[in-house]
């Protein structure tokens, strides 16, 4: 489960007036979702700012530092997920507090041939 947020609520986490809700919000989550079982790991990401971009290109590497402003949303976070079934997965997509204004996206994890 990979959380994608807009600048706007990436700005709450620091903004006096807006951080305590953003928070609550989170943890009310987090816990909810820990309690459920289904977390075997994941981890919130720090600002955008803090990104780097690194593409190998013709044999040489290429380095960008972020923030991003072109970008609608900003990859906040993510979650994996042990579910037996998507629609589980989905149920709790739906309850994270980014889905409200980003995006949260669902992805199976690949499994490795060969």
């Amino acid at each position: 489960m990979l959380i994608h947020e807009s600048a706007e609520d990436v700005a709450a986490r620091t903004d006096p007036a807006r951080a305590p809700a953003y928070w609550g919000a989170w943890k009310a989550y987090v816990d909810a979702l820990g309690a459920s079982g289904l977390v075997r790991g994941g981890a919130g990401l720090d600002l955008p700012a803090t990104a780097r971009l690194v593409r190998g290109r013709s044999g040489a590497t290429q380095v960008v530092d972020g923030p991003y402003p072109e970008a609608r949303e900003q990859l906040g976070g993510f979650f994996l997920l042990e579910v037996e079934e998507i629609g589980t997965a989905q149920e709790w997509a739906a309850r994270c507090p980014a889905a409200a204004t980003g995006t949260v996206e669902l992805r199976p994890t690949l499994a490795m041939l060969g």
